[in-house]
């Protein structure tokens, strides 16, 4: 098991929170404009990425250019079940498109059906498309039981992906505690682990962090951003600041 400090407001500096936060804008329904906006926060408040839709990845490459902020997509989303050589297209696809991240849905009925060389062969073959990029592996734990979880843990690390991630955030349940202590527990220590659905709040993302947890898919980056500034300084945070609803 891998063993992680305590973290806090006191202990942490802006930058150690808001590079843990990969900003989603996946939702279907938005619009372009509502997904440039949300790639221009992302740079605003110097997030680790913004996450956008493949046919987003073209143009917010551009829009991120030149920063600190990366381009991260989707590969197989969200239900995992597409064919390995559908995936390994997207992903070259998307790479030679800017992107800088890729987050894949590992093949979820294989896994439930306890085909594992199927399984760690569908993401050995997106890291390779990947081409050295970090690839991070979606479980969608609200469909499987512990032991499945530690086994497309240990299959994720013998791929080569760099992150076990938890959820799509939209399945009937996104991250727990008790997931994410499974998923760093199970994963050797160079793979790291991703929340994803459900991290709201400034206290949620501390939470996740002091389980091992060093990224996380939010929506609500404003929100969490401004109480840590806010309550860093020792004040409270600004009362129009809402989280946003929808997956992550």
């Amino acid at each position: 098991m891998v063993e992680t400090s305590r973290v806090g407001i006191d202990t942490l500096e802006y930058r150690d929170i808001a590079k843990t936060i990969d900003h989603s804008l996946l939702r279907p329904e938005l619009d372009v404009a509502t997904v440039r906006e949300g790639v221009g926060l992302a740079l605003r408040y110097d997030v680790a990425s913004a996450t956008v839709r493949p046919a987003d990845v073209p143009w917010a490459a551009e829009v991120v250019a030149g920063s600190d902020v990366l381009i991260s997509t989707v590969v197989g989303f969200p239900h995992g079940s597409h064919t390995t050589r559908t995936k390994a297209a997207e992903t070259e696809e998307l790479v030679a498109a800017g992107a800088d991240e890729i987050d894949m849905v590992l093949n979820i009925g294989r896994l439930i059906s306890g085909e594992d060389a199927y399984v760690e062969q569908d993401i050995r073959a997106v890291v390779e498309a990947a081409q050295g990029r970090l690839v991070k592996v979606i479980f969608e734990n609200a469909y499987l039981d512990d032991v499945q979880k530690i086994r497309a843990c240990e299959l994720t690390a013998a791929a080569g992906a760099g992150f076990v991630k938890t959820s799509t955030g939209f399945a009937p349940s996104g991250a727990t505690i008790e997931d994410l202590q499974l998923m760093r527990e199970h994963s050797p220590a160079h793979v790291q682990v991703k929340a994803a659905g459900g991290v709201r709040t400034l206290d949620a993302l501390l939470e996740v962090m002091n389980v091992g947890v060093t990224r996380i898919g939010a929506t609500a980056t404003e929100t969490i951003l401004e109480d840590f500034k806010a309550r860093k300084a020792g004040v409270a945070p600004p009362s129009d600041v809402a989280a946003p609803s929808g997956a992550y």
